[in-house]
């Protein structure tokens, strides 16, 4: 059984998958999304779909392959020495919960499919190993970043009209934000909204005239980040000024910001937030809804714009999460061209089901990952 379980290949697909035509934003509004730096390059200046994408297939010596997806902005060198570092590995020695990995960006990706192979060996699917179901099926949201006011209504009135119940906007200092809500209360008044201005509502004296204005209107659900992170004692404050429910994201793939596990800890010690948007790997999305679920908090599911298998993964960890109540982010199939699935996954809005088979329950399109391929990489 052991050698079974060995890792004999790791094969790297470089994809370029690109955003539909007019879905992320109006045309006048092209800001770029990617928070982070990308090599020389700083923060917000390269918009998501121009950053290339890499998914992984970690082949066993039973002949089971994982799959899994990295994280826009992914760097090659340490996917590299972390995969030669885990060819010839033994699953079974391994601890899932510990896997002998550095913390970095790319951690998820092989998480992802060391998890993925484990629970095809075993033929479960994902959820199993993550506890089960707490539910049958997973709200999600749509999604736009920036929009002008003139086009907002209609935009979000055709989302109502496939049955979604809640949209995600990006919005900064410049963006009106209660002009939005408005617009959007008379084109789809059924339509709740979450804003995510990314922390770039700078400060309490920019947010609270805006939050009071929101209020007025009525329909928005969450603000997410809407202030910079450090400050807690802030978000504490803007928590008892607002009736809108204030939540953080906590990201671990940011390891850049120095996102970790105990931010949730500290969020709640100081009454800062009423939930949170979560994003982990398998193991550490795990331990935050405990926190979360322990203190009778909710969260959702964040993402980054992603392909199929990340998306996949996603159900999995919301569908066992009982924390996970708010509406997630799982919308990047209606934004990106493809997501490389043979089969995509079943979205009946406004809800997302978990894909029926073992492990993600997922196959790769290996026509659609030719066309998108940039580059292939076979390391074992």
């Amino acid at each position: 059984m052991t050698d079974r379980l060995t890792i004999t290949r790791l094969t790297f697909d470089e994809v370029l998958v690109p955003a539909r035509p007019g879905v992320v934003n109006s045309v006048s509004l092209p800001k770029p999304l990617h928070m982070l730096p990308v090599g020389g390059k700083p923060s917000w200046s390269t918009q998501f779909d121009q950053l290339s994408k890499l998914v992984l297939r970690l082949e066993l010596a039973n002949g089971v392959i994982g799959v899994g997806e990295f994280y826009r902005g992914h760097v090659w060198t340490t996917v590299a020495e972390i995969a030669e570092s885990l060819l010839g590995a033994d699953l079974s020695a391994l601890s899932l919960n510990h896997l002998p990995l550095p913390l970095c960006r790319e951690y998820d990706g092989f998480e992802c499919a060391i998890w993925d192979a484990y629970a095809r060996t075993l033929g479960v699917p994902m959820n199993k190993l993550l506890g089960g179901r707490a539910r049958d099926k997973v709200e999600v949201s749509a999604w736009s970043s920036h929009r002008t006011v003139d086009e907002v209504g209609p935009w979000t009135r055709e989302y109502q009209k496939l049955g979604y119940g809640c949209i995600k906007f990006k919005a900064d200092l410049e963006d009106d934000a209660p002009g939005l809500s408005a617009a959007i209360a008379r084109h789809a008044p059924r339509m709740k909204v979450i804003y995510d201005p990314n922390q770039r509502w700078e400060n309490m004296g920019y947010a609270k005239p805006i939050v009071r204005e929101l209020e007025k209107v009525g329909n928005t659900l969450l603000l997410e980040d809407p202030i910079p992170k450090w400050m807690v004692l802030d978000y504490a404050e803007l928590r008892r000024f607002t009736s809108i429910p204030v939540t953080q994201h906590v990201a671990l793939p940011y390891v850049y910001q120095g996102q970790r596990v105990h931010d949730v800890i500290n969020l709640l010690n100081h009454n800062a937030v009423d939930g949170f948007n979560f994003n982990a790997g398998f193991a550490k999305f795990q331990q935050m809804d405990a926190i979360a679920s322990a203190a009778g908090m909710c969260c959702f599911h964040g993402s980054e714009i992603d392909l199929g298998i990340l998306e996949a993964m996603y159900l999995h960890q919301a569908v066992a999460a009982p924390s996970c109540m708010w509406p997630s982010d799982i919308f990047g199939r209606m934004i990106r061209e493809h997501d490389l699935l043979q089969r995509p996954l079943r979205i009946d809005p406004p809800y997302a089901y978990v894909p029926d088979g073992p492990g993600l329950g997922v196959q790769l399109d290996e026509g659609a990952l030719e066309r998108y391929r940039i580059r292939q990489t076979v390391i074992g």
